[in-house]
């Protein structure tokens, strides 16, 4: 297994936000979170927006993780296209 070399560790930080007028936190890397704010800015909605939508469509787990599929998604299909 490789590490990480220390120039290049994005720690995982507790953020809130507020989604459909509740506050929740989520945990995830920064390199994620700026993937959804691309998300959110590309599609013209807000961060909560894209976070709310996320949260209402996902099976199962918890949201951080929702979140995080949600980015790789976004960056997969671009680079299919």
């Amino acid at each position: 297994m490789i590490s990480p070399s220390p120039d290049h560790v994005s720690p995982v930080r507790k953020r809130s936000i507020v989604i459909g007028g509740h506050k929740t936190s989520v945990s995830m890397e920064d390199a994620f979170w700026n993937g959804l704010r691309e998300i959110a800015a590309a599609s013209k909605r807000t961060l909560s927006e894209v976070v709310g939508e996320v949260d209402s469509t996902r099976d199962q787990g918890n949201l951080s993780s929702a979140l995080r599929l949600r980015v790789l998604s976004h960056y997969q299909a671009r680079a299919q296209q």
